[in-house]
């Protein structure tokens, strides 16, 4: 009996160390693309090879369809903008937009779907298995879809010629060791996917210019956007190189590949003037770098290629090595909203041409998520301050390096300030920044904030403040060290709050308890550990 009780023993405990094993699911997507911009739709084709790496057999497998969103104004999306004041300015003039035509298919054969329980939830959908997807196989799923976009206000759409190609396929949610994350499209609030690889043929008319992410593949293409770009570089007061198609035929494929990513987004626009240039990292590795905006005369984006360049340099060394081969920034629709939106290798940039300093610090911060979203993807819906906020502390250690500037304060921070050591530059800026009102806690949802501003306040400033008051405590070099230790321990990985703890306290060596429970507190931080 006490032989059988050991044996017992040494098997349960092999099956909870497996069990805590760390894992992630992995998705393969080939996909097809037509843009038809008389239309303002897509016409697409898929297919996707889903592995379970996961301890558990699937008999389901929840799907993102974004577009649905923008069908109609009972959508989770339009509700919370309708709940927010500041956000319903963007409803203004709209076209709604949506994704049909989808007929599934699991390993060639028909899928049953079954609808979000969720009368909000439009643009979530089961796809179920005839059979229980085991752990350590995989699954073919393939579907037509055509998208209709939306007028631009929230992330994807077309505006002013331009194309804004943003969550846009059918996509898997995310399964990991807490479930299912089949949550809604919102506009306060982003995302979460599984790393994948990315093959994405995009069918667009000839002249027109298109930014993605990843590799374009196309070796003609990609040279005549080499030779314009480095001319556009070179020569940055006269009237820009346009770009005019290589053949005479309606439309052109290209062809774009990336591997360990979260997401695909692309760009187009007739009107896009091309910047290309490299940049070398101090391990020798050499990016390919490209800025596209608008044609206009006495544009600030003249320059933006050498904020491109600077911001890639700064985190890979503050943070971790840029791994991917190519990093790209897109000039959005003018004035549409101060900001950008993220995704793998290329960034949307919306700010308006203000300044250089403005401009600058909102394409580091776009660039930064890089690494906090896509080579550190974390659960951005629940935990947005993972994102958000560890992005922002190191904005504003860039903004404050370079300018003597800050985002928040902008013009108003005072001459003599400004004259001051970058140290103390920081110190007086985090100072006020802790005497604005901030009532959430951190570790606040993304979509249980009240409003925009306080998701913005808690989310981006209080974080940053958080870790400016660690750093103060254990100095800059350690607090770098322990950034690096948690950028190689959890990169092309899904991190949790815990796991940066763990990973900061293995760096730094010391139990930091005072400091994450500071995460769970409402208001400010007035009582500093």
């Amino acid at each position: 009996m006490r032989k059988y009780l050991i044996i017992l023993l040494l098997c349960f405990t092999a099956t909870a160390f497996a069990q805590e094993k760390y894992w992630q699911q992995h998705v393969n997507y080939n996909i097809d693309v037509a843009l038809n911009d008389q239309e303002k739709s897509l016409k697409g084709f898929e297919t996707i090879i889903y592995k379970n790496n996961s301890p558990s057999e699937l008999d389901f497998i929840w799907f993102h369809i974004w577009p649905n969103a923008y069908r109609q104004e009972s959508t989770a999306l339009f509700q919370q903008i309708k709940n927010d004041t500041s956000r319903v300015k963007k409803l203004d003039k709209y076209t709604y937009g949506s994704i049909e035509g989808l007929n599934f298919k699991v390993n060639g054969k028909t899928a049953e779907t079954e609808a979000h329980p969720n009368p909000q939830y439009i643009d979530v959908i089961k796809i179920k298995l005839k059979s229980p997807l085991k752990p350590g196989d995989s699954v073919t799923i393939t579907t037509d879809f055509k998208v209709k976009l939306p007028s631009y206000f929230s992330r994807s759409g077309f505006a002013d010629g331009e194309f804004m190609v943003c969550q846009w396929y059918p996509k898997p949610a995310v399964f990991d060791k807490n479930g299912w994350h089949e949550f809604p499209y919102l506009d306060m609030g982003e995302f979460y996917s599984d790393y994948s690889t990315f093959k994405v043929n995009i069918t667009v008319p000839s002249d027109y210019v298109v930014g993605a992410t990843g590799v374009l593949q196309n070796t003609d293409e990609l040279a005549l956007y080499k030779s314009i770009g480095a001319k556009n570089v070179a020569n940055r007061t006269g009237g820009a190189v346009v770009y005019k198609p290589i053949n005479k035929s309606a439309t052109k494929k290209l062809t774009y590949k990336i591997d360990s990513v979260p997401d695909f987004a692309w760009f187009a626009d007739k009107d896009f003037v091309i910047q290309y240039d490299t940049v070398k990292l101090t391990s020798g590795k050499v990016i390919d770098a490209f800025n596209y905006y608008h044609n206009k005369k006495e544009t600030l984006w003249s320059n933006s290629i050498d904020y491109t360049k600077d911001a890639v340099r700064k985190y890979s060394n503050w943070v971790g090595e840029y791994e991917y081969p190519v990093v790209q920034v897109v000039e959005g629709p003018a004035n549409n909203s101060s900001g950008g939106m993220e995704y793998p290798t290329i960034t949307l940039i919306t700010s308006p041409d203000a300044k250089k300093e403005s401009l600058d610090g909102v394409i580091a911060h776009e660039i930064g998520h890089n690494w906090f979203m896509s080579m550190l993807g974390s659960n951005e819906r629940q935990h947005t301050w993972l994102d958000e906020g560890l992005n922002t502390y190191f904005q504003f250690r860039y903004e404050a390096e370079k300018y003597r500037t800050n985002s928040i304060f902008g013009d108003a921070i005072p001459a003599e300030v400004k004259a001051l050591p970058e140290k103390e530059f920081l110190d007086r800026t985090y100072g006020a920044m802790a005497s604005i009102p901030m009532k959430s806690a951190i570790e606040t949802p993304s979509d249980k904030f009240t409003s925009s501003d306080d998701y913005s306040m808690t989310s981006y400033i209080k974080t940053a403040l958080w870790l400016y008051i660690l750093e103060n405590s254990v100095g800059r070099d350690k607090m770098d060290i322990a950034f690096k230790h948690y950028f190689d321990k959890w990169k092309n990985k899904h991190p949790q709050p815990e796991d940066l703890k763990a990973s900061f306290e293995e760096s730094l060596g010391t139990n930091l308890d005072k400091y994450f429970q500071l995460l769970n507190k409402p208001g400010s931080f007035s009582e500093r550990p």
